[in-house]
Protein backbone atom coordinates (compact mmCIF):
# COMPACT_ATOMS: atom_id res chain seq x y z
CA UNK A 1 0.00 0.00 0.00
CA UNK A 2 2.57 2.58 0.64
CA UNK A 3 4.63 2.15 -2.74
CA UNK A 4 0.90 2.61 -4.18
CA UNK A 5 0.97 5.66 -2.18
CA UNK A 6 4.46 6.65 -2.93
CA UNK A 7 3.76 6.67 -6.72
CA UNK A 8 0.15 8.63 -5.93
CA UNK A 9 2.43 11.37 -4.90
CA UNK A 10 5.39 11.31 -7.88
CA UNK A 11 2.03 11.00 -10.48
CA UNK A 12 0.31 13.76 -7.95
CA UNK A 13 3.14 16.34 -8.51
CA UNK A 14 3.83 15.12 -12.16
CA UNK A 15 0.26 16.65 -12.38
CA UNK A 16 0.63 19.46 -10.04
CA UNK A 17 3.30 20.29 -13.04
CA UNK A 18 1.04 20.82 -15.58
CA UNK A 19 -0.36 23.42 -13.07
CA UNK A 20 2.64 25.81 -12.63
CA UNK A 21 2.21 29.63 -13.93
CA UNK A 22 1.96 29.69 -17.54
CA UNK A 23 4.97 32.62 -19.47
CA UNK A 24 1.81 34.69 -19.35
CA UNK A 25 2.06 34.75 -15.34
CA UNK A 26 5.72 34.67 -15.52
CA UNK A 27 4.90 37.93 -17.17
CA UNK A 28 2.46 39.53 -15.23
CA UNK A 29 4.25 38.37 -11.94
CA UNK A 30 7.94 40.52 -13.56
CA UNK A 31 5.44 43.44 -14.42
CA UNK A 32 4.21 43.73 -10.46
CA UNK A 33 7.77 43.49 -8.93
CA UNK A 34 8.93 46.10 -11.45
CA UNK A 35 6.12 48.15 -11.05
CA UNK A 36 6.71 47.84 -6.82
CA UNK A 37 10.31 48.45 -7.33
CA UNK A 38 9.83 51.57 -9.23
CA UNK A 39 6.91 52.88 -9.67
CA UNK A 40 5.28 52.80 -6.46
CA UNK A 41 8.15 54.64 -4.32
CA UNK A 42 7.78 57.55 -6.62
CA UNK A 43 3.90 57.96 -6.06
CA UNK A 44 3.46 56.24 -2.49
CA UNK A 45 2.79 58.50 0.10
CA UNK A 46 4.85 58.56 3.68
CA UNK A 47 1.95 56.89 5.24
CA UNK A 48 1.25 54.48 2.53
CA UNK A 49 4.92 53.11 2.20
CA UNK A 50 6.29 53.46 6.02
CA UNK A 51 2.69 52.40 8.05
CA UNK A 52 0.93 50.17 5.19
CA UNK A 53 3.26 48.42 2.69
CA UNK A 54 6.70 47.91 4.24
CA UNK A 55 4.75 45.90 7.74
CA UNK A 56 3.16 44.29 5.04
CA UNK A 57 5.84 43.14 3.50
CA UNK A 58 8.03 42.11 6.14
CA UNK A 59 4.88 40.27 7.64
CA UNK A 60 4.99 38.11 4.12
CA UNK A 61 8.68 37.33 4.67
CA UNK A 62 7.71 35.78 8.09
CA UNK A 63 4.44 34.19 6.80
CA UNK A 64 6.27 32.21 3.65
CA UNK A 65 8.95 31.17 6.49
CA UNK A 66 5.98 29.50 8.63
CA UNK A 67 4.26 28.34 5.20
CA UNK A 68 7.38 26.68 4.42
CA UNK A 69 6.63 24.65 7.62
CA UNK A 70 3.74 24.07 8.06
CA UNK A 71 1.92 24.75 5.11
CA UNK A 72 4.63 22.40 3.21
CA UNK A 73 6.32 20.13 5.59
CA UNK A 74 3.50 19.44 7.85
CA UNK A 75 5.14 20.86 10.93
CA UNK A 76 3.17 23.24 13.56
CA UNK A 77 5.04 25.88 14.97
CA UNK A 78 4.05 28.88 17.63
CA UNK A 79 7.48 29.94 18.13
CA UNK A 80 7.48 32.39 15.23
CA UNK A 81 8.03 35.46 17.11
CA UNK A 82 10.86 34.16 18.95
CA UNK A 83 12.54 32.89 15.67
CA UNK A 84 11.85 36.69 14.79
CA UNK A 85 13.28 38.13 18.14
CA UNK A 86 16.48 35.72 17.53
CA UNK A 87 17.21 37.56 13.90
CA UNK A 88 16.48 41.06 15.35
CA UNK A 89 18.95 40.72 18.11
CA UNK A 90 22.33 38.75 16.87
CA UNK A 91 21.37 41.80 13.66
CA UNK A 92 21.76 44.44 15.56
CA UNK A 93 24.65 43.03 17.78
CA UNK A 94 26.43 42.02 14.31
CA UNK A 95 25.52 45.74 12.89
CA UNK A 96 26.85 47.28 16.01
CA UNK A 97 30.35 45.10 16.17
CA UNK A 98 31.31 44.40 12.46
CA UNK A 99 33.67 45.94 10.38
CA UNK A 100 32.88 48.84 7.97
CA UNK A 101 33.69 46.66 4.56
CA UNK A 102 30.68 44.44 5.45
CA UNK A 103 27.79 44.98 3.05
CA UNK A 104 24.53 46.56 5.48
CA UNK A 105 22.81 43.08 4.09
CA UNK A 106 25.31 41.61 5.83
CA UNK A 107 23.95 41.80 9.46
CA UNK A 108 20.01 40.30 8.51
CA UNK A 109 21.53 37.90 6.66
CA UNK A 110 23.63 36.90 10.06
CA UNK A 111 20.48 37.15 12.36
CA UNK A 112 18.59 34.87 9.66
CA UNK A 113 21.14 32.34 9.81
CA UNK A 114 21.44 32.51 13.62
CA UNK A 115 17.41 32.36 13.68
CA UNK A 116 18.23 29.18 11.70
CA UNK A 117 20.52 27.75 13.79
CA UNK A 118 18.31 28.31 16.66
CA UNK A 119 15.43 26.44 14.89
CA UNK A 120 17.38 23.81 14.31
CA UNK A 121 17.61 23.21 18.00
CA UNK A 122 14.27 23.29 18.66
CA UNK A 123 13.30 21.15 15.57
CA UNK A 124 15.12 18.12 16.97
CA UNK A 125 11.83 17.06 19.02
CA UNK A 126 9.73 16.85 15.58
CA UNK A 127 10.79 13.32 14.99
CA UNK A 128 9.35 11.74 17.74
CA UNK A 129 6.30 14.14 18.48
CA UNK A 130 3.83 15.85 16.27
CA UNK A 131 0.90 17.96 16.43
CA UNK A 132 -0.56 19.51 19.24
CA UNK A 133 2.63 18.27 20.92
CA UNK A 134 4.68 19.70 18.46
CA UNK A 135 3.06 23.14 18.51
CA UNK A 136 3.61 23.29 22.57
CA UNK A 137 7.66 21.78 22.43
CA UNK A 138 7.54 25.74 19.46
CA UNK A 139 5.91 27.37 22.24
CA UNK A 140 8.53 26.66 24.85
CA UNK A 141 10.64 28.46 22.28
CA UNK A 142 8.95 31.25 22.06
CA UNK A 143 8.75 32.08 25.70
CA UNK A 144 12.53 30.73 26.64
CA UNK A 145 13.44 32.86 23.58
CA UNK A 146 11.32 36.16 24.97
CA UNK A 147 13.02 35.22 28.30
CA UNK A 148 16.76 35.03 26.69
CA UNK A 149 16.57 38.51 24.95
CA UNK A 150 15.47 40.52 28.08
CA UNK A 151 17.70 38.96 30.72
CA UNK A 152 20.87 38.57 28.75
CA UNK A 153 22.49 42.07 28.03
CA UNK A 154 25.30 40.86 25.74
CA UNK A 155 22.34 40.85 23.41
CA UNK A 156 22.22 45.12 23.43
CA UNK A 157 25.58 45.66 24.17
CA UNK A 158 24.76 46.30 27.89
CA UNK A 159 22.36 48.61 26.91
CA UNK A 160 20.80 50.08 30.35
CA UNK A 161 17.01 50.87 28.58
CA UNK A 162 17.36 47.66 27.28
CA UNK A 163 15.28 48.75 24.24
CA UNK A 164 18.67 50.19 21.91
CA UNK A 165 17.39 52.32 18.68
CA UNK A 166 18.33 50.26 14.91
CA UNK A 167 21.59 51.38 13.88
CA UNK A 168 21.42 53.73 10.85
CA UNK A 169 23.27 52.08 7.76
CA UNK A 170 23.64 52.97 4.06
CA UNK A 171 24.05 52.02 0.72
CA UNK A 172 25.71 54.10 -2.17
CA UNK A 173 25.60 56.83 0.94
CA UNK A 174 21.72 56.94 0.91
CA UNK A 175 20.49 55.56 4.87
CA UNK A 176 18.17 52.36 4.41
CA UNK A 177 17.77 51.01 8.22
CA UNK A 178 17.02 53.22 11.05
CA UNK A 179 15.51 56.18 12.19
CA UNK A 180 17.33 58.73 9.27
CA UNK A 181 16.42 56.39 6.23
CA UNK A 182 13.70 57.96 4.15
CA UNK A 183 10.48 56.00 3.71
CA UNK A 184 11.25 54.95 0.30
CA UNK A 185 14.42 54.13 0.50
CA UNK A 186 13.50 51.22 3.68
CA UNK A 187 10.77 50.36 1.50
CA UNK A 188 12.95 49.54 -1.63
CA UNK A 189 15.63 47.68 0.70
CA UNK A 190 12.90 45.30 2.22
CA UNK A 191 11.34 44.86 -0.97
CA UNK A 192 14.46 43.06 -2.74
CA UNK A 193 14.38 40.81 0.31
CA UNK A 194 11.12 39.84 -0.15
CA UNK A 195 11.81 39.73 -4.46
CA UNK A 196 14.52 37.48 -3.30
CA UNK A 197 13.19 35.46 -0.81
CA UNK A 198 10.15 35.11 -2.41
CA UNK A 199 11.91 33.55 -5.81
CA UNK A 200 14.28 31.03 -3.31
CA UNK A 201 11.23 29.89 -1.90
CA UNK A 202 9.36 29.27 -4.89
CA UNK A 203 12.53 27.45 -6.50
CA UNK A 204 12.76 25.52 -3.00
CA UNK A 205 9.21 24.07 -3.25
CA UNK A 206 9.66 22.54 -6.58
CA UNK A 207 12.73 21.15 -6.13
CA UNK A 208 13.94 17.78 -4.93
CA UNK A 209 13.86 19.28 -0.67
CA UNK A 210 10.24 20.34 -1.45
CA UNK A 211 9.12 17.40 -2.71
CA UNK A 212 10.30 15.79 -0.07
CA UNK A 213 8.63 17.91 2.39
CA UNK A 214 5.19 17.86 0.96
CA UNK A 215 5.96 13.67 1.00
CA UNK A 216 6.57 13.68 4.75
CA UNK A 217 3.68 16.42 5.08
CA UNK A 218 1.18 13.70 3.61
CA UNK A 219 2.44 10.70 4.87
CA UNK A 220 5.35 10.28 6.58
CA UNK A 221 6.00 6.53 7.12
CA UNK A 222 5.39 6.33 3.43
CA UNK A 223 7.88 8.82 2.50
CA UNK A 224 10.22 6.87 4.93
CA UNK A 225 9.90 3.97 3.01
CA UNK A 226 10.80 5.11 -0.23
CA UNK A 227 14.02 6.70 1.15
CA UNK A 228 13.45 10.06 2.57
CA UNK A 229 14.77 10.60 5.55
CA UNK A 230 12.54 12.29 8.15
CA UNK A 231 15.08 13.87 10.49
CA UNK A 232 16.97 15.71 7.93
CA UNK A 233 14.10 16.92 6.16
CA UNK A 234 12.18 18.16 9.00
CA UNK A 235 15.32 20.36 10.26
CA UNK A 236 15.42 21.37 6.85
CA UNK A 237 12.12 22.90 6.87
CA UNK A 238 12.78 23.91 10.59
CA UNK A 239 16.03 25.90 9.39
CA UNK A 240 14.67 27.03 6.48
CA UNK A 241 11.38 28.58 8.09
CA UNK A 242 13.56 29.89 11.25
CA UNK A 243 15.98 31.92 8.33
CA UNK A 244 12.96 33.28 7.27
CA UNK A 245 11.32 34.65 10.19
CA UNK A 246 14.97 35.67 11.86
CA UNK A 247 15.49 37.80 8.12
CA UNK A 248 11.66 39.00 8.87
CA UNK A 249 12.53 40.36 12.58
CA UNK A 250 15.68 41.99 11.40
CA UNK A 251 13.93 44.16 9.05
CA UNK A 252 11.16 44.68 11.24
CA UNK A 253 13.57 46.33 13.52
CA UNK A 254 15.75 47.74 11.53
CA UNK A 255 13.81 49.11 8.97
CA UNK A 256 9.97 49.86 10.35
CA UNK A 257 10.39 49.79 14.36
CA UNK A 258 13.92 51.29 14.66
CA UNK A 259 14.63 49.55 17.62
CA UNK A 260 15.28 46.78 18.89
CA UNK A 261 12.36 45.31 21.24
CA UNK A 262 11.07 42.45 22.69
CA UNK A 263 7.54 43.39 23.32
CA UNK A 264 7.83 43.26 18.81
CA UNK A 265 8.17 39.65 18.70
CA UNK A 266 5.39 38.16 22.33
CA UNK A 267 3.19 35.35 21.36
CA UNK A 268 0.63 37.80 19.96
CA UNK A 269 3.42 38.06 16.70
CA UNK A 270 3.20 34.12 16.77
CA UNK A 271 -0.13 33.83 16.23
CA UNK A 272 -0.73 36.51 13.81
CA UNK A 273 1.77 35.02 11.46
CA UNK A 274 0.17 31.86 12.08
CA UNK A 275 -3.23 33.27 11.11
CA UNK A 276 -1.64 34.78 7.66
CA UNK A 277 -0.82 31.61 6.58
CA UNK A 278 -4.47 30.18 7.81
CA UNK A 279 -6.04 33.16 5.47
CA UNK A 280 -4.24 33.29 3.02
CA UNK A 281 -3.55 29.68 2.18
CA UNK A 282 -1.42 26.70 3.31
CA UNK A 283 1.53 25.90 0.73
CA UNK A 284 0.96 28.74 -1.34
CA UNK A 285 3.71 31.39 -1.45
CA UNK A 286 1.57 33.89 -2.73
CA UNK A 287 -1.45 33.13 -0.22
CA UNK A 288 1.06 34.26 2.16
CA UNK A 289 1.17 37.77 0.50
CA UNK A 290 -2.64 37.73 0.95
CA UNK A 291 -2.66 36.12 4.66
CA UNK A 292 -0.31 39.03 5.34
CA UNK A 293 -2.32 42.24 3.79
CA UNK A 294 -5.43 40.51 5.00
CA UNK A 295 -4.88 40.03 8.87
CA UNK A 296 -2.82 43.67 8.71
CA UNK A 297 -5.02 45.89 7.05
CA UNK A 298 -8.26 44.48 8.58
CA UNK A 299 -8.04 46.21 11.97
CA UNK A 300 -7.03 49.56 9.79
CA UNK A 301 -10.26 49.19 7.52
CA UNK A 302 -12.35 48.04 11.05
CA UNK A 303 -11.46 51.36 12.03
CA UNK A 304 -12.19 53.71 9.82
CA UNK A 305 -15.53 51.80 8.27
CA UNK A 306 -17.70 53.44 10.97
CA UNK A 307 -16.57 56.83 9.94
CA UNK A 308 -17.33 56.43 6.67
CA UNK A 309 -20.90 55.99 7.36
CA UNK A 310 -20.98 58.61 9.91
CA UNK A 311 -20.98 56.49 13.41
CA UNK A 312 -19.05 56.41 16.04
CA UNK A 313 -17.91 53.32 17.64
CA UNK A 314 -16.04 53.08 21.10
CA UNK A 315 -12.82 51.71 20.86
CA UNK A 316 -13.57 48.32 22.89
CA UNK A 317 -16.41 47.68 20.94
CA UNK A 318 -14.14 48.12 17.65
CA UNK A 319 -11.61 45.93 19.54
CA UNK A 320 -13.94 43.36 20.25
CA UNK A 321 -15.33 43.66 16.61
CA UNK A 322 -11.75 42.97 15.19
CA UNK A 323 -11.68 39.70 17.08
CA UNK A 324 -14.83 38.32 15.80
CA UNK A 325 -13.96 39.24 12.52
CA UNK A 326 -10.29 37.33 12.64
CA UNK A 327 -12.51 34.12 14.73
CA UNK A 328 -15.19 34.37 11.39
CA UNK A 329 -12.74 34.59 9.13
CA UNK A 330 -10.82 32.01 10.60
CA UNK A 331 -13.56 29.70 10.82
CA UNK A 332 -14.29 30.15 7.31
CA UNK A 333 -11.20 29.20 6.07
CA UNK A 334 -11.03 26.43 7.79
CA UNK A 335 -14.44 25.02 6.83
CA UNK A 336 -15.07 26.43 3.24
CA UNK A 337 -11.91 26.95 1.72
CA UNK A 338 -9.04 25.00 3.68
CA UNK A 339 -6.56 26.68 0.45
CA UNK A 340 -7.71 30.20 1.54
CA UNK A 341 -7.35 33.20 -0.32
CA UNK A 342 -4.79 32.23 -3.23
CA UNK A 343 -7.51 29.25 -3.82
CA UNK A 344 -9.86 32.41 -4.20
CA UNK A 345 -7.73 34.16 -6.25
CA UNK A 346 -7.23 30.90 -8.51
CA UNK A 347 -11.00 30.34 -8.93
CA UNK A 348 -11.28 33.62 -10.52
CA UNK A 349 -8.66 33.57 -12.32
CA UNK A 350 -10.02 30.78 -13.93
CA UNK A 351 -13.23 32.20 -14.04
CA UNK A 352 -12.24 35.33 -15.84
CA UNK A 353 -9.92 33.32 -18.12
CA UNK A 354 -13.19 31.43 -19.41
CA UNK A 355 -15.38 34.72 -19.24
CA UNK A 356 -18.13 35.07 -21.04
CA UNK A 357 -18.31 31.84 -22.73
CA UNK A 358 -17.50 29.14 -19.73
CA UNK A 359 -18.33 25.53 -20.32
Amino acid sequence: MFYREAGQFKTTYAADQQLLPIPMDKWFVIAVALFALIVVPMIGSQYWLESILLPVLILSIAAIGLNILTGYCGQLSLGTGGFMAAGAYMSYKIATNMPDFLPVWAPILGGGLFAAAIGVVFGLPSLRIKGFYLAVATLAAQFFLSWLFQKVPWFVNNSISGVPSAPSETIFGVYVTGAQASPEAKYVFVLVFVIVLALLARNLVRSRIGRSWMAIRDMDIAAELIGIRPLQTKLSAFAISSFYCGVAGALWSFCYINTVEPTAFDIDRSFQVLFMVIVGGLGSILGSFFGAAFIFLLPIVLNNVPAWFGLTLATDVVSHLEFMVFGAAIIFFLIVEPHGLARLWQIAKEKLRLWPFPH
